[in-house]
């Protein structure tokens, strides 16, 4: 039976010397690594260990009273959020380490919103009591006042002998129970078999308490966990219930898995790491991915830096494995072949990247590579002007990029200042053509873009017939609308929430080749952009701000003033928090004057939210400058006489040879 658990935290709660300690008491150290020493087992890249943060997710692997634990390290800085959500995507459960000297800190409460989104069933440990002033009574009921009241007490389980804080809160969620509770007919097997089911269904949530850099409390968790994880068949990821993965768990059916993680091995070998949902597999069996059929060459099982090969992927385990180029981190492979996760996650900045003298395509390459890995990043490479784009999550993230591009390709890059990213759509349906002739070449494209749900992205559909434009051509035409972010006519922004459908299209049996199609799909897409409603999209971020009460009315002015929809506020003892949502340039602004306000003592944090329009459009995009003809070109080329030539965009539609429908 195999189990994966991730363990989450704010930044320097002490996460990765809870995992030390977790793996020296499980057996897979010999002693417990610090990271001040530089000598932890997860932390292994030297990035992470010259910043004393966690920067990659990475895994170790016990076994421990019959069941394999799969144990998943996540960064806690909010700048690699994007890497830990993917890791939420094949956990089981998890554990959120909460500093107890500082009580919730501001991205706690984002963690726990994402472990809800996943609906990933979740424990917690109150770590640092060691500390002085560290109240973990009082701490425990800000757990309960702002997180869930399902948050219980389990200080002193080890996995047998259940607390009578347990005991109580079991049975006030078991009807059943609950009688025989009031009957003192308590049954300790009754009680455990019900604990394991409430905290699968996220009924239920068990917090232990201790110091991790001192070991204490370490032990106890894990005999618990053990214990949790006894009662495998009462969780609900065994049947994925959560909704989170299609299918049917185990170890029966075909083989199924989801993609969360792509890297390089110190040889430049490309790994998917992914979770097998159900059925198994061997190295060199075929399997289904998106658009074919795919082979392992080689599975291997990670424990921290290091791996040993494993002939056959099972139900539940996590695995590496090489020879699956273009296959992305939230690709499903096996018999859900063809579905994605979508991830929350996305970074609302923009960052140019400047490496003087450096070769734009090998520079691309290096970029692309990382993009890879981290899908999030959204290179965007301008023809025209030469510009890469990256979105960006913050400052560290930028800094951690400028030291991986001059480690592992030798070149040296810098960016200029981070700018809010903005995205476009339309608001009424438009349609354009796009037509590609010089001579010895011919594809023509009628497509129209049509507004989709706020959040969907791209989507395509084709309503043209096979007995127009074989289907060949029409799935060579949905890769190339899928294959680059297309630009918006207004500042450049990428293209969101648009539903691109083929109308019509036409071949050359003789002079056709596929690079005629993207010529034309680009040019098609862009035509019908001059044409549409253009919307202006700008990021709102959901905010969490804590502070001391004497600075309440303030903090309260300030984000009235601009114009955060505020929730109700919270009081807790001295402090006070406020959420809400806020356009993400006012209040990306703000950090400054809110520090200087509380003096230093107060803590925000944000997210992604959505994207809605922005009501100062006109501003942003006369700021911008964008001229939409001097990039991506809205123009076709046609040929007359043997000789290839330029149409205006605006007078496309007159020569087109296919018959121009209205949008």
């Amino acid at each position: 039976m195999n189990r994966v658990v991730g363990i989450l935290a704010h930044v320097d709660a002490g996460k990765t010397t809870f995992s030390e300690q977790l793996l020296y008491h499980a057996g897979v150290l010999r002693a417990a690594g610090r990271v001040d020493h530089q000598n932890t087992l997860l932390d292994a890249h030297p990035l992470e260990k010259q910043r004393g943060i966690t920067i990659f997710s990475d895994q170790a692997v016990f076994e421990r009273g019959g069941t394999r634990f799969f144990w998943v390290d996540t960064p806690g800085h909010a700048d690699f959020a994007a890497e830990m959500e993917r890791a939420l995507s094949i956990l089981d459960c998890a554990l959120l380490i909460v500093n107890g000297a500082e009580g919730i800190q501001s991205h706690t409460e984002t963690l726990w919103a994402l472990l809800a989104a996943y609906n990933v069933p979740t424990m917690l440990f109150i770590n640092k009591t060691d500390r002085a002033g560290c109240d973990a009574d009082a701490v425990l009921g800000q757990l309960k006042k702002r997180l869930s009241a399902d948050i219980v007490d389990a200080a002193g389980w080890r996995g047998d002998g259940l607390p009578a804080a347990l005991v109580e809160a079991v049975a006030e969620r078991d009807e059943a129970l609950l009688d025989r509770w009031m009957l003192d007919d308590y049954d300790e097997g009754a009680w455990l078999a019900a604990l394991r089911g409430q905290f699968a269904r996220r009924a239920l949530f068990p917090v232990w308490r201790g110091s991790a850099l001192n070991d204490v409390g370490v032990a106890e968790f894990l005999e618990a966990l053990t214990a949790l994880a006894k009662g495998a068949h009462d969780l609900p990821n065994d049947s994925f219930s959560g909704g989170r993965w299609p299918g049917t768990a185990g170890s029966e059916g075909v083989f199924s898995a989801l993609v969360y993680k792509v890297r390089r091995d110190s040889q430049n070998n490309r790994l998917c790491f992914f979770r097998v949902l159900r059925g198994s597999l061997g190295a060199r069996e075929e399997f289904d991915v998106l658009g074919g059929r795919a082979k392992l060459n080689e599975l291997r099982l990670y424990n921290g830096s290091k791996f040993t090969p494993v002939q056959r992927a099972e139900a539940g385990m996590l695995c590496a494995a090489t020879g699956l180029g273009g296959v992305r981190a939230g690709d499903y492979i096996g018999a859900d072949a063809g579905r994605r996760n979508a991830f929350h996650a996305e970074g609302m900045l923009s960052a140019t990247v400047l490496a003087e003298g450096v070769p734009t395509g090998r520079l691309l390459e290096a970029l692309r590579q990382l993009e890879d890995e981290d899908p999030a990043l959204g290179v965007a490479y301008n023809e025209t002007t030469g510009a890469i784009d990256l979105r960006v999550m913050g400052r560290i993230q930028l800094e951690v990029l400028q030291q991986l591009a001059r480690e592992r390709f030798g070149l040296s890059i810098a960016f200029g200042p981070m700018r809010v990213l903005y995205l476009e759509t339309i608001a009424s349906p438009a349609v354009g053509v796009g037509h590609y002739e010089p001579l010895r070449h011919y594809a023509e494209v009628q497509l129209r873009l049509v507004p989709g749900p706020r959040g969907s992205g791209i989507r395509f559909e084709s309503l043209c017939h096979v007995d127009e434009l074989s289907l060949n051509w029409q799935r060579l035409i949905e890769t190339h609308v899928f294959e680059k972010a297309h630009k918006g006519v207004l500042t450049g922004a990428p293209l969101t929430d648009v539903t691109v459908q083929l109308l019509h299209g036409r071949s050359h049996l003789k002079h056709t080749e596929g690079g005629d199609f993207r010529e034309s799909t680009y040019r098609a897409i862009r035509n019908a952009l001059m044409y549409a409603e253009s919307v202006l999209l700008e990021p709102i971020c959901r905010f969490t701000v804590s502070a001391p009460q004497e600075s309440y009315g303030r903090v309260m002015g300030d984000l009235t003033a601009m114009r955060a929809a505020l929730d109700p506020p919270r009081m807790d003892g001295e402090r006070f928090a406020l959420t809400g949502e806020c356009a993400f340039a006012a209040f990306a602004a703000y950090s400054d004057d809110f520090l200087a306000v509380t003096h230093g003592r107060g803590l925000m944090s944000h997210r992604l939210d959505h994207y809605a329009p922005c009501p100062n459009a006109e501003a942003v995009v006369a700021e911008a400058a964008y001229n939409p003809l001097a990039d991506d070109t809205p123009d076709s080329v046609f040929c007359s006489h043997g000789a290839g030539f330029v149409v205006p965009w605006d007078q496309v539609k007159g020569y087109a040879h296919c018959p121009v429908e209205e949008a």
